[in-house]
């Protein structure tokens, strides 16, 4: 995990896996929590928590797009498409990041 913190492009990766990690503990603790338990606790720490990451991932995309000089058609849509589908930041992490 260590290697993926020395390039711009490993720290992009990571933060998509924190990023749909935050998604999958909202949906199926957090807001089964909230309705099911009625305990709106860990809600209104994950919610806000993953709209960070959400935002961060975004920034941090296109930030890593600008410096690795991709081509947006080819390349920075599809990561910057993939934190707006569910699970989305899994997959383009197998399909692209992990290739480059």
């Amino acid at each position: 995990m260590l290697t993926l913190l020395k390039t711009p492009i490993g720290r992009l990766r990571l933060l998509g896996y924190v990023e749909g990690l935050s998604l999958l503990v909202l949906l199926f603790i957090a807001v089964p929590l909230k309705y099911a338990a009625e305990n709106p606790s860990l809600s209104k720490i994950i919610g806000p928590t993953h709209g960070a990451l959400f935002l961060l991932f975004i920034i941090n995309t296109l930030s890593v797009g600008v410096e690795q000089q991709w081509q947006f058609r080819k390349t920075t849509y599809k990561v910057l498409l993939s934190c707006i589908i569910p699970f989305g930041t899994f997959y383009i992490d197998r399909k692209i990041l992990s290739k480059i």
